[in-house]
């Protein structure tokens, strides 16, 4: 389980719910609709979501996610759940969801899981890393890691082909009506931007070191992703993304 540090997450990397405001119109909430937000983080989405209408709860899977999503936004439901085999109550119009299932390294239980959660004719709308996503950046924690006889990093993620993804949702009994794979630079806060990234989302990778290797570590990847990754003063992920919609059949 990934551990967060929920205040920099929400200062250093609120870029995560800026960017899946680009999602939001692709799910196109209707007052008065039940929808779920699966892996709602601190709670931005869901809030935009409610604001359009809709009646909507929130899950995540990180206890320090879903207390300050409750925080935040107080007159919300956010609850612990897991992606792989969460319930819902009554059946929802559509399940959201931003950056988050790359993170669910059994992506077919999750996907049973949404379609069990929808409404005949529900739709599931989602964003999340795809094949090739921040290579550049983990091939280079990788080999600083070897060069500082460290084993290479064990990352958790699931980073599927669109060929791939829309496959498994088709075993799942999903229609898929639209699919994307795409580019998506992404600027990093600050002259330790990428430093910042790589402790919170490959954290684990490096967390039982000194903190004198891990900080090795960090000057060795910012050495050798620089000429590709530091442009005019920023830094910048490699991101790529997965875009989905897709229906539960009636």
């Amino acid at each position: 389980m990934q551990t967060w540090d929920t205040d920099r997450y929400q200062i250093q990397h609120d870029f995560v719910w800026r960017y899946g405001e680009g999602l939001l119109p692709l799910l196109a909430a209707q007052p008065g609709e039940h929808i779920l937000d699966l892996g709602c983080g601190p709670g931005q989405l869901t809030r935009q979501i409610a604001d359009q209408g809709a009646s909507v709860m929130g899950i995540d899977a990180a206890p320090n996610m879903v207390a300050p999503a409750q925080r935040n936004f107080p007159v919300l439901i956010f609850c612990l759940a897991d992606a792989r085999d969460f319930k819902v109550t009554a059946p929802c119009d559509a399940v959201f969801s931003n950056a988050t299932l790359h993170w669910v390294t059994d992506p077919t239980a999750a996907a049973r899981a949404i379609f069990r959660a929808l409404k005949p004719e529900g739709r599931f709308v989602t964003e999340f890393g795809g094949q090739g996503n921040v290579q550049t950046i983990t091939a280079a924690v990788d080999a600083a890691m070897t060069q500082a006889g460290l084993s290479a990093g064990s990352f958790p993620w699931y980073f599927p082909t669109l060929a791939e993804y829309v496959a498994l949702l088709d075993q799942a009994r999903f229609e898929v009506t639209f699919a994307q794979l795409y580019d998506r630079p992404t600027p990093l806060k600050g002259e330790d931007g990428l430093a910042n990234w790589v402790r919170m989302f490959c954290g684990g990778a490096l967390s039982d070191q000194p903190m004198a290797t891990q900080e090795d570590v960090l000057h060795q990847v910012q050495d050798r992703v620089r000429s590709r990754l530091y442009r005019d003063g920023q830094w910048w992920a490699d991101y790529r993304r997965l875009r989905i919609v897709a229906l539960r059949p009636q």
